[in-house]
């Protein structure tokens, strides 16, 4: 026999004329099995930086691309995020990029575009470098980091970091080219051409150890500028047309005009002011975080944004090199790094192949101590890349990162991004019942802020969900600057994010 839900009517049995509410308690699953020994977990990753708490049962669920490899989780550290306006997005690389800080690892917020990350930044003692006209300027060519790193190699490792630097310089003068030249790519001649006149100007800088008492300044212009490579693209010397296999000079003018003028175009054109002298604020290696702020670019058209996201992504990756070229020869400590590349296809459109230059940037660097994040409202921005070959190959990089975090998304989108991540009809019913208001009253929270669906290979997905602690309700709120005067946000009310 069951006893009734109050025990036994006979004396003795525990008769209860009430049944009291049960205390409830939380705590950790180490905790918790000392008091009632069948306490179990969801099976969420626990290991890495404590990302949101999991929307069904509570327990904190951690995302960390460099733990998660380690653990043997994931395959790679790329990371994916995809998610409307207002629902999160850098809000949650922000979560993320501050507590891998925690770790020791040093993020870079290349090309922060509005700007997001440069309070976060600031507030870590980092550093913030805001590119524009009047403002800071970045050399294409310049070497960087990299630079400092070769003057302290010799032998085989030197001679191989020259290689890599002569290969930068010139896949960032061919990418600003693109991006000015309306009909069309660059040539073949015109890349051995553009090649002969970076090595003409390498050449004619010292090579070896420098000074030790150069500046800051005098070890930047050690690099060749774009005015240089137009310069000496104009005298034509003996090395250039040899190089162009031509037999004259007038030759050679006939087929460099077209060159000359899209070189011109970078010094006198709409990016006059940015690419076209030496960097003024370097990169700091010692910085605990790095944002390079392009806010003041954002207006100026697509071409400049897509010319300063693609010098930045450049410049901060050749950081990386310069840093893992150190450690291996044993002049510096080994660093980690997680990149953020935020509003990724507006670089990418500017003008066709630019997705192989991003491509080639984020593929070579699987095998070191880097995570990268890219981020972007739909994969319907893949549809204004210029050609077929472009939006096959950015498919690819969301194929390609083991991560994939979905905030937001209406069920159009999510048809998209089930061909390229593997979703259930539950997993597709929660997301899409995250991307629109419920009502129309003024001031009503967006169901999806803060809500997001990790999804890593053929694993179920981790609904997982973000709230502010601390000064993050300050730090990551990205309308303050629309927000109307006098109303602030405290810790208790949720930011207005994106």
């Amino acid at each position: 026999m069951v006893a009734p839900a109050w025990g036994w009517r006979d004396r003795g049995a525990g008769r209860l004329a009430h049944a009291g509410v049960a205390p409830e308690y939380q705590a950790t699953t180490v905790q918790a099995c000392g008091l009632f020994p069948f306490v179990a977990g969801s099976g969420a990753p626990s290991v890495g930086v404590p990302f949101g708490r999991h929307m069904m049962w509570g327990e904190v669920v951690c995302l960390d691309p460099f733990a998660w490899l380690e653990a043997g989780l994931v395959t790679n550290r790329g990371l994916t995020l995809l998610g409307q306006p207002g629902t999160g997005k850098s809000a949650a690389l922000k979560r993320l990029a501050r507590g891998l800080m925690a770790f020791g690892v040093r993020p870079l917020f290349l090309g922060d575009l509005k700007p997001d990350y440069s309070a976060v930044v600031e507030a870590a003692g980092g550093q913030v470098i805001r590119v524009g006209r009047g403002l800071d300027r970045i050399n294409p060519l310049d070497a960087g980091p990299l630079g400092s790193a070769l003057s302290q190699l010799s032998g085989e490792a030197a001679e191989r970091l020259r290689m890599e630097v002569r290969g930068r310089r010139l896949s960032a003068t061919l990418a600003l080219c693109s991006l000015v030249r309306r009909h069309g790519g660059m040539t073949n001649g015109e890349e051995v051409v553009l090649g002969a006149a970076v090595d003409l100007l390498t050449d004619r800088k010292p090579r070896g150890r420098l000074p030790a008492g150069m500046t800051a300044a005098q070890r930047r212009g050690m690099s060749p500028t774009i005015p240089e490579v137009l310069k000496v693209v104009r005298e034509g010397p003996d090395r250039l047309v040899a190089a162009a296999e031509l037999d004259d000079h007038d030759a050679y003018r006939a087929e460099t005009k077209e060159l000359r003028q899209t070189l011109a175009l970078l010094c006198e054109g709409s990016l006059k002011g940015v690419f076209d002298g030496p960097t003024t604020q370097p990169i700091d290696l010692e910085a605990p975080a790095v944002s390079v702020d392009i806010s003041a670019v954002a207006a100026s058209g697509d071409t400049l944004v897509a010319a300063a996201m693609l010098s930045t992504w450049s410049y901060g990756f050749a950081v990386i090199d310069a840093s893992t070229a150190l450690a291996e020869a044993g002049l510096a400590p080994r660093r980690k790094y997680f990149a953020v590349m935020d509003e990724l296809w507006r670089a990418l459109r500017g003008a066709p192949g630019l997705v192989d230059h991003a491509d080639a940037l984020t593929r070579v660097y699987r095998g070191r101590d880097v995570a990268h994040a890219m981020a972007t409202h739909s994969l319907d921005d893949l549809s204004a890349l210029p050609t077929e070959e472009d939006r096959a190959k950015a498919r690819g990089f969301v194929e390609r990162n083991a991560v994939t975090v979905l905030a937001g998304l209406p069920p159009r989108e999510l048809d998209a991004v089930s061909a390229v991540v593997p979703l259930s009809d539950k997993e597709r019913q929660m997301v899409a019942s995250w991307s629109a208001p419920e009502s129309w009253q003024a001031g009503a929270r967006h169901p999806g802020r803060g809500k997001y669906l990790i999804k890593t290979g053929q694993r179920v997905g981790i609904p997982v969900e973000l709230e502010f602690v601390g000064d993050e309700a300050r730090l990551y709120d990205t309308d303050s600057a629309v927000r109307p005067t006098g109303r602030t946000t405290s810790v208790g009310e949720p930011a207005l994010f994106e």
